[in-house]
């Protein structure tokens, strides 16, 4: 037997063990527009970009470490929009790993955040 579905939003929520909950909070508000919703001690909890994200950076030693996952990703709404999602991460200091197209007018960006955290912005 097949089970049925659990409905859900789809993956929403992101935990990222970082040094610095301030630094991220900035890096991730430049980049990608998100809004601070929650803080305490240890951590910065954002909402954003998409309507039902969350993202929480947790002040950690364990920052950077993978964990198996080897990256993340935004997808863009437009395939023209590549060209300011990399003037914006320049702008921003992201390290750029590498840019490229999928296939014709697929295009993407890999680039790291201030904690060693590899994101892909990409368009299909």
């Amino acid at each position: 037997m097949i089970p049925t579905p659990i409905p859900t939003y789809g993956l929403t929520h992101l935990n990222l063990e970082v040094r610095d909950p301030d630094v991220s909070l900035r890096f991730y508000t430049r980049l990608f527009g998100v809004q601070e919703t929650y803080r305490d001690a240890k951590s910065i909890q954002v909402s954003g970009p998409g309507p039902h994200d969350v993202i929480a950076f947790v002040k950690s030693d364990q920052a950077g470490n993978t964990g198996g996952i080897t990256h993340f990703g935004f997808r863009l709404r437009e395939p023209a929009d590549m060209a300011t999602a990399l003037e914006s991460a320049i702008a921003v200091g992201a390290t750029i790993i590498r840019q490229g197209e999928f296939g014709p007018g697929l295009p993407y960006l890999y680039l790291l955040d201030p904690d060693g955290y590899e994101i892909e912005i990409w368009y299909e």
